[in-house]
């Protein structure tokens, strides 16, 4: 035996009931007086590996109860549970056959951070982003109906962690309304996204409640009828109404679920597993529509997360005994570029009174708490509703305001429409923050902001930029918001920048200027963003020309005639998609212009998804760190 092996056995011996499931038919074959015991062993496993291998922790410990009651209770992977906000989902993954590779998760080559039907079968659809699971499950469920399995197959979805917020959860629920299934919508009410959740539908649900011995009778009387053939369907929708009727006139509520023919139970509490089995046993064979409505704390069963679910919402590595979180505290370290738009946000509100944030559930995210803490009548988070930010922000820019709409990239794809009809059509004065632009790291493929730059360089009216430092950052913020400058889009990658003295004059930059950075012979390169610190090591080591374009539209055409007449051979480096990019923009200005220098495009690859890992190692896998950068130089 080895010393790994050694260490293996030892680690399966203090995990107990936990180390004899390997997949959910193990779970299944236990006791129910058992399932406790199950989930404190989850819970711990997964407070352990996240200690040393960061993620997103929160959120799986307030739905330890949920994830064992459901594999328990449903055939999975033969019935279909199609989870909202993958992070949700790590005691899922743990109880589908990889616990054993967990401690690889989010890692170069290891298992992926979100569920992903490509890695298991247990993962039923893709769940990056919010608010997806209720129109994906209701197409399973129309799907096994088609197959002849409405019966025999049963499909949930779990949505909540501010999820419900999301337009897209409310077109499903229009549609589940309106098609014959027997879909089961789990809502897991935590009052929260990963900060907390904003709205009316927040308030809504807080205040929502059924009576438990309304819903015993109803669902005893559905089940004798069921059972003598006296409910067919036309009957049984007609009883819902008339039953929801009484029910709101009695109660004085009108219950928005039940009002769309979705019969409603709950709330009830999230974290009574045994309860849980019960309740899902008992509703999971029940005719038509159903939403079970349940109460949950994020962070539940470790009680640094309970106080402060924000920060452990994804809080790095950390003491798993303490609960002291690991935090670098290098005062050389660079600030990250959501802080300097932060502070450069604020510093721009307090001289100019039209300024107002938006964001999508992300003050925390992107920084704008920091504005929202000193003006907070002036900053609105609009929960997890990326279409409705950039409408919203539409609104106001018509009417004379000028709001910085802050939205992840990745999550700004959701908003392409409203980007068009509602800003750009019109030419509206929004400045779009897009944060997390470029390989993000180890929240892979669903969080890279890899298309931000090729697909907006076609719409119309549109100034798309990209700074190479904080200094541009804040330069380009304070430019984005002088008069007329209309709709203006600066992209900043995840993470920290290159300079320690971050602040400097709030100066304009001439929009559609470059700056040439480096002289050199036979080669220029041409790159925007941050990856231009990158590019500019390259061209120092290998003497080629480097120039900054900061403006991928409109681009610097005097910069573009000087390369076009001076240099045979040019290097584009981009931190997205190579496809429709800065390199695109250039070869295309360059044909048009009559130039035939020769182009090479770095960025990311054009006909498939970048992979999880550090963004270092991504770097250099896509070919955009300084090595590759060298060899394509040398080339």
């Amino acid at each position: 035996m080895n010393f790994l092996y050694l260490c293996t056995q030892m680690e399966k011996q203090q995990l107990g009931l936990l180390k004899s499931i390997d997949f959910p038919a193990d779970l299944r074959k236990l006791s129910i007086d058992d399932l406790p015991a199950v989930c404190e062993e989850l819970r711990q496993d997964i407070v352990k590996e996240l200690s040393v291998n960061p993620g997103h922790l929160a959120s799986s410990l307030g739905v330890v109860e949920l994830t064992v009651a459901l594999h328990y209770v449903f055939d999975t992977p033969d019935d279909r549970i199609v989870w909202d906000v993958g992070h949700q989902a790590y005691g899922h993954k743990i109880l589908t056959g990889r616990r054993e590779q967990f401690a690889t998760n989010r890692k170069l080559g290891g298992i992926r951070p979100f569920p992903s039907p490509m890695e298991s079968e247990y993962d039923t659809f893709a769940c990056g982003h919010a608010s997806n699971s209720i129109s994906a499950a209701l197409g399973m469920a129309v799907a096994s109906s088609k197959e002849g399995r409405k019966d025999e197959r049963k499909v949930v979805a779990v949505i909540g962690d501010g999820a419900m917020s999301g337009g897209l959860a409310f077109e499903g629920l229009n549609n589940v309304s309106s098609s014959p299934n027997n879909l089961l919508i789990i809502l897991n009410d935590n009052n929260m996204s990963i900060d907390r959740s904003v709205g009316g539908m927040k308030q809504y649900l807080l205040g929502l409640n059924t009576n438990k011995t309304y819903n015993a009778i109803r669902f005893k009387a559905e089940r004798w009828l069921h059972g003598r053939g006296m409910m067919n369907d036309d009957r049984r929708k007609g009883l819902i109404r008339l039953s929801n009727a009484i029910k709101s006139a009695i109660s004085h509520q009108q219950n928005i679920f039940e009002g769309m023919n979705i019969r409603y139970f709950g709330p009830f509490d999230g974290h009574n597993v045994k309860e849980l089995v019960r309740i899902l046993r008992q509703i999971k064979d029940m005719e038509g529509p159903k939403l079970l409505h349940l109460h949950t704390q994020k962070g539940h069963g470790y009680a640094p997360a309970e106080k402060d679910v924000t920060t452990w919402h994804a809080p790095g590595k950390f003491d798993p005994e303490t609960g002291e979180r690991i935090v670098d505290k290098d005062p050389n370290k660079p600030q990250k570029y959501q802080d300097v738009f932060g502070y450069t946000l604020l510093e721009l509100a307090e001289q100019n009174p039209k300024i107002v944030g938006v964001t999508p559930a992300m003050p925390t995210g992107c920084s704008m708490n920091i504005m929202m803490k000193e003006m907070p009548e002036r900053t609105f988070d609009v929960g997890i509703a990326e279409g409705h930010a950039v409408t919203f922000s539409g609104g106001m820019a018509k009417d004379g305001l000028i709001p910085f709409c802050n939205i992840y990239s990745a999550f700004a794809q959701r908003a392409f429409d409203n980007i068009i009809h509602d800003v750009a059509l019109l030419g509206l004065h929004v400045v779009f923050c897009f944060d997390r632009a470029g390989v993000v790291g180890e929240d892979g493929p669903t969080h890279h902001g890899a298309f931000d730059l090729a697909a907006l360089r076609p719409i119309p009216n549109l100034t798309i930029a990209s700074p190479m430092d904080e200094h541009e950052l804040r330069r380009l913020m304070y430019t984005a918001q002088l008069p007329d400058k209309g709709p203006f889009v600066i992209r900043y990658p995840r993470g920290g920048g290159v300079l320690k003295d971050w602040r400097c004059p709030l100066e304009e930059i001439k929009v559609g200027t470059g700056r040439r950075l480096h002289d050199g012979d036979d080669v220029a390169v041409l790159s925007i963003g941050p990856i231009g610190n990158e590019a500019l090591q390259a061209a120092k080591a290998t003497g080629a020309a480097m120039y900054d374009m900061r403006f991928l539209k409109p681009l610097d055409e005097d910069i573009l005639h000087e390369v076009g007449r001076k240099y045979k051979h040019i290097v584009t480096v981009e931190n997205g998609v190579r496809n429709g990019g800065l390199g695109s923009a250039v070869i295309e200005w360059l044909n048009d212009h009559g130039y035939t220098a020769q182009v090479t495009r770095l960025g990311m690859p054009d006909d498939h998804f970048v992979e999880h890992g550090t963004v270092a190692e991504l770097q250099q896998i896509v070919g955009i760190d300084v090595e590759s950068i060298k060899k394509a130089i040398a080339k």
